[in-house]
């Protein structure tokens, strides 16, 4: 009897609980759901991190991703395995990532490529990189270096976009692949040089590069860190960087901007993103330590190194970066009407 009597008491305070102060019970629950968000963040991580790379060993983001993985690992306290998942233009990893639970514990060591630049000229894709990511911070950047083979007699872009003018249709420039970085510089340069080249793709960088040197094609963007060596040696000539910005690199080197081709700014970049809906503590706890270990002087070595400028962005900064990156390559992709499907 009393306890039948205490059941009827327990129910009748709960009714007259939920008449009298809703409210209530709604900050409760705020509350609690609050202290189970701080409860994570401070115990994160209790497993391996994997941190997806979209693309196979060696490449920019493998080279970044690797040292910093092992010193991520030593302050969490917990393996942070790189896990390599290379095709179709970064996507397949990238996809691997939106649809891993969104706890912290699936990360992805992205490019420009596939956040910002496939988005513009595929037809198709798996994901939304807007809305099925959240930005952690931007790792670092690097410029694209337009070359010729020293047998074409230019020294500076104006020289090659008079030669250009003069020998319409007779020029190629050398991609790594049609729809990437390169790509969308040289329809760039194009449009805005108002210039006829031939726009010459190959299946990678390395074909790309050896076809350059060997003055089977005539000009190229290759990343920095490739085509440095070469232009010590003198067997390829640069003209100019596609970043904004002077590279501190190669600081002889003009932008293309400078050189008369205003507002011109294609980079290759790398960031850190998660599956939309991670908790923001997790991600500012992720973000509080790389963008420490972004300023140890061993790592902005190793990545001055590969040709890239250290970055470590807010979450908020890349994620307008993102935002800013894939509205300009959709104009860039929709005037020299650049579509794969």
């Amino acid at each position: 009897m009393a306890a039948s009597l205490l059941v009827l008491a327990r129910m009748l305070a709960a009714s007259l609980l939920r008449a009298l102060a809703p409210g209530w019970i709604a900050a409760a629950a705020l509350l609690g759901a609050i202290v189970i968000s701080s409860a994570s963040a401070q115990s994160y991580p209790v497993k391996p991190i994997r941190l997806v790379v979209p693309y196979p060993p060696g490449g920019g983001a493998d080279l970044l991703a690797r040292p910093m993985a092992q010193v991520l690992s030593e302050k969490l306290g917990q393996g942070v395995v790189v896990d390599n998942r290379g095709g179709a233009s970064g996507m397949v990893g990238a996809d691997i990532v939106v649809k891993s639970p969104a706890d912290g514990y699936t990360v992805l060591m992205a490019s420009s490529a596939e956040v910002a630049l496939n988005v513009a000229v595929y037809s198709k894709m798996a994901y939304n990189p807007e809305r099925d990511f959240a930005p952690v911070t931007q790792v670092a950047f690097s410029p694209l270096v337009l070359v010729v083979h020293p047998s074409l007699p230019v020294r500076n872009v104006k020289e090659f976009i008079a030669l250009a003018k003069k020998r319409p249709g007779e020029i190629g420039y050398a991609t790594a692949g049609a729809g990437g970085p390169h790509h969308i510089a040289g329809e760039w340069m194009k449009l805005l040089a108002k210039i006829d080249i031939i726009h010459v793709p190959y299946k990678g960088g390395g074909p790309q590069l050896v076809d350059l040197m060997g003055g089977h094609v005539h000009s190229g963007f290759l990343v920095l860190p490739v085509v440095a060596p070469h232009l010590k040696s003198g067997r390829l000539r640069a003209l100019a960087v596609s970043s904004a910005k002077r590279s501190p690199a190669i600081p002889e080197v003009p932008t293309l901007d400078e050189s008369g081709l205003q507002g011109f700014d294609v980079s290759q970049w790398w960031g850190v993103l998660v599956p939309a809906g991670a908790p923001r503590d997790i991600i500012a706890k992720l973000h509080a330590e790389l963008t420490e270990i972004i300023k140890l002087p061993n790592i902005r070595a190793r990545m001055t190194e590969l040709g890239a400028e250290p970055v470590g962005s807010s979450p908020e900064q890349f994620g307008e970066l993102i935002r800013t990156e894939i509205a300009k390559y959709r104009s860039v992709a929709k005037q020299a009407k650049i579509a794969i499907d």
